[in-house]
């Protein structure tokens, strides 16, 4: 019997996506490479745990939830959460960001200065622009602002970001006109916080990063693994916790957070698609994260 591991999501480095594994392993992904996973029979999946402890029941979790965490440890892991604005006194700098996902779909955020471009990598932003760095609260105080002032999102739903990421401008410059235009009037805004610094307009790309380029349309997205289920195929892009994986029936998006919790094991060959998806038309295209 194939041994089995469990996964724990999608994770971003420099050298590109990984697939992280209890234990410590890590699984490049790169273009063009086959990816084919499965769950046993009779698999279950089972609570990931909060802040790094694991849960003390391993509950039982539902196969579409994306979290992967039972009620209790859902909840303490928001409580220590600065993303649920449930700390006020952490002491690190933090940059505020402007992230562009596709035309008139920018977003406003924050992420520890020590983190560096990682939280827009995980996020699938197209293209990013940092604002200001300063103390949490400030950053915070300037997201209020610019949600109040110019009506700017500070979240975007995955499915807005994934139904037009095949259908992106070409051209980089396109890609940034609206980070820029965004970045200006923000920039010029009163009630700023003296303690944010403000940084200059210095569009980041990622569409090579994410293998956006010629990105066909997806047919389909995984809305949840089973126990027998599979998937394999050929990995031709991956944004945010999204996988594009290429099968004979079309590209299939599986969302990698639905991958935690499970204990997998390498699909039999021959196989190409045996979970649940939901056919993907016009508008609805998108694009979920995949396991390998």
């Amino acid at each position: 019997m194939a041994q089995a591991w469990r996964c724990k999501g999608l994770r971003w480095s420099a050298d590109g996506p990984e697939l992280a594994w209890d234990g410590g392993r890590r699984s490049a992904l790169t273009w063009g490479k086959r990816v084919a996973f499965g769950v046993a029979e009779g698999g279950v999946r089972t609570c990931v745990g909060a802040r790094g402890h694991a849960c003390p029941v391993r509950a039982v979790v539902p196969g579409r939830s994306t979290g992967a965490r039972c009620e209790e440890c859902a909840r303490l892991d928001r409580a220590h959460s600065v993303a649920a604005d449930t700390i006020a006194d952490d002491p690190r700098p933090y940059h505020v960001y402007l992230a562009w996902f596709g035309p008139g779909m920018t977003k406003v955020g924050i992420t520890a200065l020590e983190r560096g471009s990682a939280r827009l990598l995980e996020q699938g932003a197209v293209c990013f622009t940092w604002l200001g760095a300063g103390p949490l609260m400030a950053a915070r105080r300037t997201e209020e602002l610019l949600r109040a002032a110019l009506r700017v999102p500070d979240r975007i739903p995955y499915a807005a970001k994934r139904a037009v990421r095949s259908a992106l401008p070409v051209s980089a410059v396109e890609r940034a006109a609206e980070v820029a235009d965004l970045h200006a009037r923000a920039v010029a805004l009163e009630g700023w916080p003296e303690s944010l610094a403000r940084e200059p307009c210095q569009p980041v790309d990622h569409a090579g990063v994410f293998g956006l380029e010629g990105l066909p349309d997806a047919v389909g997205a995984v809305t949840e693994l089973v126990a027998g289920g599979a998937v394999s195929g050929r990995l031709i892009a991956a944004a945010g916790p999204d996988l594009h994986v290429e099968t004979g029936g079309g590209v299939v998006v599986v969302d990698t957070r639905l991958m935690t919790g499970w204990e997998l094991v390498p699909a039999a060959r021959g196989i190409e698609n045996a979970l649940p998806v939901r056919e993907l038309r016009g508008e609805e295209v998108g694009v979920q994260d995949g396991l390998f």
